[in-house]
């Protein structure tokens, strides 16, 4: 997928992106099999940025094969159904303190109170955070209420009607 894809694709789905507060991150473990985890995300408008603790396990794990697949949904019913799908690369950095993207999202999803109180708890806790910004290779952004469906889907509603 050349990059002015991938940028129509993550543009389309903006609102999910600004929207959204987690998605379910795929990578592969130190021992070559696959996991998924529910992880908390922040959009910058260029990287979907996700953090852990610098000790985390992941964080060898994606060090050592940075490819990875991550959705994200939104709707709990098909007219309302929306998801973007993404598969690239993580750079990981590991930050001082706090990854400032963790609080943005934290300021985004909470309120002013209960951000500050999380905000002094996260700087107590951790003395370093583990930095994941995805780097898109190829994204894909479905909107099943607008009828903007999988290609698969499309032909078989198609000979259905």
């Amino acid at each position: 997928m050349d990059p002015e894809q991938i940028a129509q694709e993550l543009a389309d789905a903006h609102e999910l992106l600004s929207q959204a507060s987690m998605a379910r991150l795929a990578y592969n473990g130190l021992d070559g099999r696959p996991r998924v985890i529910p992880i908390g995300i922040f959009w910058t408008g260029d990287e979907i940025v996700m953090s852990t603790a610098a000790t985390a396990p992941k964080v060898e794990a994606l060090s050592a094969r940075p490819e990875v697949a991550l959705t994200i949904d939104a709707g709990d019913s098909p007219g309302s159904a929306k998801t973007l799908s993404v598969r690239g690369v993580v750079h990981l950095t590991i930050v001082d303190g706090v990854v400032p993207e963790y609080l943005a999202a934290a300021r985004k999803n909470f309120d002013a109170e209960y951000a500050a109180e999380f905000e002094r708890n996260c700087r107590a806790m951790y003395d370093q955070m583990a930095r994941i910004a995805v780097e898109p290779q190829w994204a894909r952004f479905y909107d099943f209420g607008a009828g903007r469906l999988p290609h698969f889907l499309a032909e078989l509603a198609k000979k259905s009607s």
